[in-house]
């Protein structure tokens, strides 16, 4: 058994040619991406290979998967992106994903992401193109029967998160690192909420008492519960471990959150969050 660290040190990129995640500027990604999200993720992939092994089956769900290879602002060389870095931990431990499913709106980032995973020797990996609420539809239709899922979704901004990507997994048996954009929220909330731009993320949330009764301080955190009571209304429970994904600045940019349906996942996701942790609804 490999540490996650070990899977997650720099390593070559199997496609060079292809296209690499630069950010919506082009200037690099934070370098919270693999520290903090990539790290998470992995480190929790990491800690249950014990469970993942009683599953014939294994698929990781990633709707959001860019290219699979980022550059970090501020360094030269490019690093895994979360899909990579999470069959990359898998396959060290010996319990490799039999089947990885990528999408994006750009077919040529998710197809770059399966060529990179098809390059390092992964099985079953399928490429999707299309706006994530409409590609998750014929992603959970390749999902095998019985099989034990992981789904990372990760967008970059709340009004992509729509409710119908969880509403599309909930019946699958499935794990979800979800990231939910408190920097949306908190930036001109009262704003968005009269326009309406997170109607699909959050339904319900302009009709929602607590929500109309919010003042602009706890407007957000208000619009975040509201959201994760959405969830657990499909079956699921919430770690109360949510690390706050923070930038250089130290400014909050995400929640990542993670919902199962039992408690050993539960329990394992709060001792790898641990470390970045702040109990929320507790």
């Amino acid at each position: 058994m490999k540490k996650p660290e070990a899977a997650m040190a720099v390593q070559p990129d199997p496609c060079p040619e292809l296209v690499v995640e630069t950010g919506p500027e082009g200037r690099g990604v934070g370098s919270w991406v693999p520290q903090d999200k990539h790290r998470l993720v992995t480190h929790y992939l990491n800690a249950t290979r014990h469970a993942w092994k009683n599953w014939p089956k294994r698929v990781l769900i990633d709707p959001f998967c860019g290219p699979g290879r980022i550059r970090v602002a501020g360094e030269s060389f490019t690093r895994d992106g979360g899909a990579v870095a999470a069959w990359r931990v898998m396959e060290a431990n010996g319990v490799a994903l039999t089947h990885v499913l990528l999408g994006d709106k750009d077919g040529t980032r998710s197809h770059a992401c399966k060529a990179r995973l098809d390059a390092l020797g992964a099985q079953n990996v399928e490429a999707f193109t299309g706006s994530a609420d409409q590609a998750i539809i014929e992603m959970v239709k390749h999902v095998p029967r019985g099989a034990l899922c992981f789904a990372y979704v990760d967008p970059y901004s709340l009004e992509h998160l729509s409710f119908s990507i969880i509403e599309a997994l909930a019946p699958l048996k499935v794990d979800i690192a979800a990231h939910f954009s408190i920097m949306d929220l908190r930036r001109n909330a009262d704003q968005e909420l009269a326009r309406g731009r997170f109607d699909r993320a959050i339904p319900g949330m302009r009709d929602d008492s607590r929500i109309k009764g919010a003042n602009l301080v706890t407007l957000a955190d208000e619009c975040f519960a509201k959201w994760v009571d959405l969830v657990q209304g499909l079956g699921f429970q919430h770690s109360k471990a949510m690390p706050l994904v923070t930038n250089n600045s130290g400014h909050g940019l995400y929640r990542l959150v993670f919902f199962a349906r039992h408690d050993l996942p539960l329990r394992i996701w709060g001792d790898v969050a641990k470390d970045k942790n702040l109990e929320l609804f507790g």
